[in-house]
């Protein structure tokens, strides 16, 4: 029970979203006709995976201790795994299972700085702070928890994989970081309005919190918007093929997420094919983007 405790606070049904933007950021670097080192590649798997895996269990950790977790209405995609509730007993593994996860992250960086040079430590330390802050410090602060997600995995792990591959950075590498730098901030921008009235009360003052759905549900239809603005204006300038306009293919399930959060507002966690949706544009459009720079 103790182990499968830890386990769950990894939410481990999320943490497909890492290895996507791995591989987006090493599309890029077959794109270039560049060799691929498997071992710097693999390494950045395995530092995704931990990056994701602290600010999970950081968050189940920092989200019990303040209460919130027996607030929350949990959905199938927002309102932590709830392990902790059930074990309160296992929250100081969790609280160290996040903290070991950072520093197997950190020592990853350490040999990178050391293979490719200095220009990696941008990334290194503004990925740790993300993950020691969103949860205590960046959820009170509106517009930087509405693109910390993005950044953290989009410009961070997606372009970042792109710099350990090949030693400088990309402008191919930072177009195609904008898309999930855009969904996935609407993917945590959505899972936000069940959980409104819960983190309130925590302290929390997110954006959906700070200036209410409507709003929040045009920026999402702004992103989206932006979102095929990105693809398509790069195929027509010639930075990406054209064969990258199939990533356009999973947005009309975005259209449809973006109809929930119109008409069920903080609602919508009762109508989870919305969410469901949410997280399908965001895997696919990425992973289909990612595909397009390979074929």
């Amino acid at each position: 029970m103790s182990a499968q405790t830890v386990i769950r606070s990894m939410r481990g049904p999320f943490l497909v979203l890492a290895p996507i933007c791995v591989f987006l950021g090493m599309s890029t670097v077959i794109a270039s006709q560049a060799s691929v080192d498997m071992f710097a590649l693999a390494l950045a798997v395995i530092g995704a995976f931990l990056a994701h895996i602290s600010v999970n269990m950081l968050n189940e950790y920092f989200d019990f201790k303040s209460g919130l977790d027996l607030e929350t209405i949990r959905t199938p995609f927002s309102g932590g795994s709830g392990a902790l509730p059930q074990n309160p007993e296992m929250v100081g593994a969790v609280l160290m299972g996040g903290v070991a996860a950072s520093i197997g992250l950190f020592m990853i960086g350490i040999y990178f700085v050391w293979q490719q040079g200095v220009g990696i430590v941008p990334v290194g330390l503004a990925g740790l702070l993300l993950i020691a802050t969103y949860t205590s410090w960046i959820n009170r602060h509106p517009f930087l928890c509405l693109i910390a997600p993005g950044l953290g995995f989009g410009f961070l792990m997606a372009a970042g994989t792109q710099f350990v591959l090949q030693g400088y950075y990309a402008q191919q590498a930072l177009i195609v970081a904008s898309v999930p730098f855009l969904l996935v901030n609407n993917l945590l921008l959505l899972n936000q309005f069940p959980d409104i009235e819960a983190d309130r009360k925590a302290g929390r003052n997110h954006f959906p919190i700070a200036y209410g759905v409507r709003r929040s549900s045009q920026v999402y239809g702004s992103f989206v918007l932006m979102t095929i603005a990105v693809i398509v204006v790069s195929v027509v300038q010639g930075y990406l093929p054209v064969l990258s306009l199939i990533a356009l293919i999973p947005m009309p399930l975005a259209l449809f997420s973006l109809s929930g959060a119109f008409k069920y507002g903080a609602d919508i966690g009762r109508h989870p094919q919305y969410l469901a949706a949410n997280v399908v544009v965001t895997l696919l459009t990425t992973l289909l983007l990612g595909v397009s720079l390979i074929l």
